[in-house]
């Protein structure tokens, strides 16, 4: 079974807002924090057993650490940025593996649409609304992972902010 609309409402209030910081973040600097990594994980640890009950916690919990030697291994071998690997490993224990399906045609559509959004601010006018953010000039040879071989980096916190975000809103609302 997967997550629960009852464990998607505990979970949104802290979510939320950590979403919304870290999709910043990563568009304005090109860095997702540590800390706030700490405090997404910090709140499902808080959270989880409220909303999931103890066995389900506990398997919940067991993602992070497996998802985070994973990230840590691709960001060793130059796949990955090092904020990616720990945004990972710090909304992971959030999904249900039951959901897997689903979580894919999120990611999916998340990172389809914000790469059109993206691309939109970076490539036209609008860009001038935060000339200022290091998402519009960053460069793949600038930092770690890129997309299909281009030179263009692209923060990809924002697609797991957005990846996190709609797969609990999708669980509070259709189960």
């Amino acid at each position: 079974m997967g997550l629960t609309a009852a464990a998607a409402y505990w979970f949104l209030p802290a979510v939320i807002p950590i979403a919304i910081f870290v999709s910043w973040s990563d568009m304005k600097r090109m860095k997702i924090t540590n800390q706030s990594m700490m405090v997404l994980f910090a709140a499902f640890v808080v959270l989880g057993p409220f909303a999931l009950g103890f066995p389900d916690y506990f398997w919940h919990l067991i993602h992070g650490p497996i998802v985070l030697v994973i990230g840590m291994a691709l960001w060793a071998l130059r796949l990955m940025g090092g904020g990616d690997a720990k945004m990972y490993a710090a909304m992971s224990p959030y999904f249900a593996v039951a959901d897997w399906r689903l979580i894919l045609i999120v990611f999916a559509a998340a990172s389809f649409a914000g790469i059109i959004t993206h691309s939109l601010f970076r490539f036209t006018p609008l860009r001038s609304l935060a000339p200022d953010w290091e998402s519009w000039t960053a460069r793949r040879s600038d930092l770690r992972g890129g997309l299909f071989g281009l030179d263009l980096a692209f923060p990809k916190g924002l697609v797991l902010s957005m990846t996190l975000l709609f797969y609990l809103l999708l669980v509070a609302v259709y189960r």
